[in-house]
């Protein structure tokens, strides 16, 4: 027994010795391919590129003045969103299931197409709910949603309703652009609130966001929509390839079932439809509860056209 424990100690021991200079010689090999010829120095193998932003930009068609000041945060949020890989790829897959719809509804509204960059900006693209209780695509709070005829109470939540949400968003900043005069003005004042901005304007005696001194939040939003924007239109010039077998679906393949009067277990409901629970809720986000309560109105709910491989 002993003399077996003790060659099988012998032989462990080679093999850990044996393993431990093919991890150093690892090691050794991969810091000789890192080490330039010229300096001897280590480096990581990759190349990080300032953006050029020597150009124009705009929002909705009114030119960003760009100074010293301007320049730097400008290139600030370009250099965020242009390196912050996972986000912007995702955003890129979103746009295609998202953008259609909301580009319809902003044109048939008369704002800008640019303002679909704002839904990006506030949420990337997802029914998300932030700490101060905003949601939705437009990150509406509950009082703003319900002023912009959103509906929301304990079974229906509209601000999760990408049309309705979108057409809701298009009626307050066209509010915004009458009452500040331009649509740049309208963006800062969506992100900071009305009041604040036009208290923050008058004291200041400014009438452009450009030249005014706002918190640091609403003083990057403007300049973040931009490079969004800036992004997103021109992809593979920031190093984003996408095929179109990688964007996701987009959400129109579907029909829509008139409902008139109360369903008490939308599970059972979803199934009479021949879909699942979880599927009457990915096309359908806004209903918030297991039932819905009809009064007096009708609601239409989506189902997909392929109700097995949507």
């Amino acid at each position: 027994m002993n003399s077996i424990y003790s060659k099988f100690g012998l032989f462990s021991g080679l093999v850990f010795t044996f393993l431990i200079t093919i991890s150093f010689a690892s090691v050794d090999d991969v810091e000789d391919s890192l080490e330039t010829e010229e300096t001897g120095s280590t480096h990581l193998p990759q190349q990080v590129h300032s953006i050029d932003i020597n150009k124009s930009y705009d929002l909705a068609g009114e030119i960003v003045p760009m100074n010293m000041d301007t320049r730097e945060r400008l290139d600030r949020e370009l250099s965020v969103n242009a390196y912050w890989h996972s986000s912007t790829l995702l955003n890129l897959k979103m746009a295609a299931k998202y953008f259609p719809t909301i580009e319809r509804v902003l044109a048939e509204e008369g704002v800008p197409d640019d303002f679909k960059y704002l839904a990006v900006a506030e949420s990337n693209l997802r029914n998300v709910s932030s700490g101060a209780a905003a949601k939705g695509f437009w990150q509406f709070r509950k009082l703003a949603g319900k002023e912009w005829k959103l509906e929301i109470n304990n079974e229906i939540d509209e601000r999760y309703h990408i049309e309705k949400s979108t057409r809701a968003a298009c009626r307050y900043l066209k509010n915004m652009k009458n009452r500040f005069g331009t649509w740049s003005n309208a963006a800062a004042a969506y992100n900071v609130g009305p009041t604040s901005f036009s208290k923050q304007r008058k004291s200041q005696g400014e009438e452009s966001f450009y030249n005014m001194n706002i918190n640091a939040e609403t003083g990057r939003y403007l300049f973040r929509i931009i490079a969004i924007k800036e992004i997103m239109s021109d992809p593979q010039s920031y190093g984003f390839y996408l095929d179109s077998t990688d964007k996701y679906a987009s959400q129109d393949q579907v029909e829509y079932i008139n409902v008139n009067s109360s369903i008490p277990n939308l599970s059972k409901w979803a199934h009479d439809q021949g879909i699942s629970y979880r599927t009457l809720k990915y096309f359908n986000p806004w209903l918030i509860a297991g039932k819905l309560t009809v009064k007096n109105n009708t609601y239409k709910i989506a189902i997909p056209y392929n109700k097995t491989g949507y």
